[in-house]
């Protein structure tokens, strides 16, 4: 592959300041030694990904102690029709590679091989045996016709039908209808005995061959759950080739952060943000009280609750928001310092897009020198945070590039790429800036890249750098995307359920009770604590609707928008009134409008208020004034106590034996 060496060293110049690029034919093996040599001067980058396990058995005899990161050069950018303008490109690659990504938190698993084999017939049983030597089994045989005994009991077979499954590898439980052991005496087929319903049951491993409906919802993605077909021989031994390899500790990364006080789901009782429930497509999340929470056993690494998280709760951890858009700035701006045009950001997973462009690079042209491949774990964890900091770096087009029939939920993908156009269009970009390319061959990749349009991206790309939350970096590159957008727009409408926007609300009919600021979750509404007041900050709203969902006078409505003036970072008053004095002490209660509905609300529907100016004055006074008044008008005393007992003394008892009345001089009286 043609390589200007001068001009890629000036490229990564810009990006990577002190850093040298040297340039090697063959450094996996004549070469190796200059590859050696390198290992003490900190911390490497090698463009080569073919032979990645040489260099790190390399540097791991030598005790290199910083840094080894690979990236691929030939593939993504050498070996293609357009390699000879591929400069800006291979140096824009190589600088997005050299930004560290931090680590990753580490979920762990156990199991010691307990396995439930579920199948319907003798394929169960093979499997089984199979993996006898390796694993501790059962066998579990729903609605069996006639299978016959096994020669010797080296495991046991039962009959029985899973109701219901939950947990994960090291940890299934099971509930088991119609289970039954089978008589000792079995002669030509398993005969079972009496059978109940309820059992439960508890292993390490499923090796699911029943050949019925999945235990679980995206069942590939179980950790510990194994699904074949019993029908086809191949699958079934895949199974049990992958099934016998579960005994011991596994690892795998925690895919989503997530930050129980920031979760907008619920406060009293009410229901508010469900994005995450509603998306989640393994079962990994669940309501608990004003939060949800997410078992991290279960957790998949989808992304899609991150995707939809309009708080920053849930976010991917695989690597986090701001670490992904500092890898994609380096990509961006170093292409477009290096004089590269009309950058079109193909987003794909590693799993699926890579092979798809290793063979377009082998087999066909390669990549247009103008496609920057950027990979990212799932792309149904993309977020539009990253679409709006492509842009404003200069992006001209986006592409998330994936399988054709794909075997994940899309939806959360869908819901971002449409906010995602919603907002370029509001900032002049046109129609179809962001899109999917569904493609399984590389011929279809090919194709439908060479009919990208041709246009260009901002005229001067934004160079902020993303700091923050995952909120705040959001919110951070629209800001930004609207400062380098084609025609400057303040406010731009946006589809519904979008994680920002103002409030409506009916000023005539709010009561400034104020219940819809005890459950605001972000603190976008705020009351006075020294005069009834409602204040509404809209950086802050995240339209979550629990507001609306409390509001008792239904006078608050949702208006999804994006609004990048000043004012939505500042309160702005919605209501305020004086405080309503009570009538009779001067004690300042609640407000005027609110004592005053309640009033005329009485005067017309309660027996006791009709007509009767006195009693309506009872709710225009303060609690203690309300007391005093109605004792008053009773000509009681509220803080008068019963009469004392007279004191008894000798003189009562003398007197009253001298009248001959009863000892008791209780009873004078």
């Amino acid at each position: 592959m043609p390589l200007d060496q001068e001009g890629i060293a000036r490229g990564c110049a810009r990006a990577l300041p002190g850093a040298s690029v040297e340039a090697a034919r063959q450094l996996c093996r004549a070469e190796i030694e200059r590859f050696s040599a390198a290992l003490g001067e900190g911390d490497l980058l090698v463009a080569c990904t073919q032979e990645a396990p040489l260099f790190s058995e390399r540097a791991e005899s030598a005790g290199h102690q910083g840094r080894l990161d690979f990236v691929n050069l030939r593939e993504q950018a050498g070996w293609s029709a357009e390699a000879k303008a591929a400069t800006p490109k291979i140096a824009a690659l190589i600088a997005a590679a050299a930004v560290p990504m931090p680590e990753t938190a580490i979920v762990s698993y156990v199991s010691e091989g307990v396995t439930l084999v579920y199948g319907r017939d003798e394929t169960a049983i093979e499997a089984a045996e199979a993996l006898e030597n390796r694993l501790n089994l059962t066998v579990l045989l729903t609605r069996p016709g006639e299978v016959p005994p096994p020669r010797t009991t080296r495991f046991p077979v039962l009959k029985g039908t899973i109701r219901s499954a939950r947990g994960h590898l090291g940890a299934f439980e099971l509930v088991v209808d119609d289970y039954a052991a089978p008589a000792p005496s079995s002669r030509a087929s398993l005969a079972f005995g009496p059978a109940r319903d309820g059992a439960k049951s508890r292993c390490d491993v499923i090796l699911d061959l029943s050949g019925g409906t999945p235990l679980f919802p995206a069942h590939h993605k179980r950790p510990g759950y194994l699904r074949a077909d019993p029908r086809d021989p191949a699958m079934v031994q895949k199974a049990i080739f992958r099934a016998g390899e579960l005994v011991g500790t596994f690892d795998k990364p925690r895919f989503v952060t997530f930050t129980e006080s920031l979760c907008a789901h619920s406060r009293n009782r009410r229901t508010g943000c469900t994005r995450c429930l509603d998306l989640c497509p393994v079962g990994a999340i669940a309501p608990a009280g004003d939060h949800v929470v997410i078992d991290t056993n279960i957790c998949a690494g989808c992304g899609a609750c991150t995707a939809v998280c309009p708080t920053g709760a849930a976010s991917y951890a695989l690597p986090p928001a701001d670490a992904l858009l500092r890898r994609l700035r380096a990509l961006l701006l170093t292409y477009i310092d290096c004089g590269g045009a009309r950058p079109v950001l193909l987003v794909h997973e590693g799993e699926h897009g890579a092979p798809l462009i290793d063979s377009l690079a082998r087999h066909g042209d390669g990549l247009p020198a103008r496609v920057l491949p950027f990979a990212v774990n799932e792309v149904t964890a993309l977020g539009v945070e990253t679409i709006a900091a492509a842009f404003a770096y200069g992006a001209a087009e986006l592409r998330v590039l994936m399988g054709a029939r794909p075997r994940e939920d899309t939806a959360a993908l869908d819901r971002t790429l449409a906010l995602a156009d919603a907002v370029l269009r509001g900032f002049g970009f046109g129609e179809g800036r962001v899109g999917v390319i569904a493609a399984d061959d590389p011929d279809t990749l090919a194709e439908a890249l060479r009919l990208l349009p041709r246009r260009d991206g901002v005229a001067e790309p934004r160079r902020f750098l993303p700091l923050g939350d995952k909120r705040g970096v959001t919110q951070t590159a629209l800001k930004e995307l609207g400062k380098a957008a084609p025609v400057p727009a303040e406010i731009v409408k946006l589809p519904e359920r979008a994680p920002f926007g103002n409030l409506r609300v009916d000023t005539e009919g709010c009561t400034l009770c104020l219940a819809c600021v005890s459950v605001c979750p972000t603190g976008a509404l705020r009351d006075n604590p020294d005069r009834p007041m409602l204040s509404f900050t809209e950086d802050a709203c995240v339209q979550c609707g629990l507001c609306a969902a409390t509001c008792p006078e239904k006078v608050i409505t949702l208006e999804p928008r994006l609004n990048l003036t000043k004012a939505a970072a500042e309160p702005r008053l919605i209501k305020e009134e004086e405080p309503f004095a009570c009538i009779r002490c001067g004690k300042l209660f609640g407000t005027r409008s609110t004592i005053e509905r309640v009033a005329a609300q009485l005067s017309t529907s309660h027996w006791m208020y009709k007509g009767s100016a006195a009693n309506l004055d009872l709710i225009r006074m303060c609690a203690d004034c309300r007391a005093i008044t109605v004792t008053e008008g009773s000509g009681l005393d509220p803080y008068a106590a019963s009469e004392r007992p007279r004191i008894v003394t000798t003189e009562d008892y003398l007197a009253a034996r001298e009248a001959g009345a009863p000892e008791d001089p209780k009873k004078l009286n």
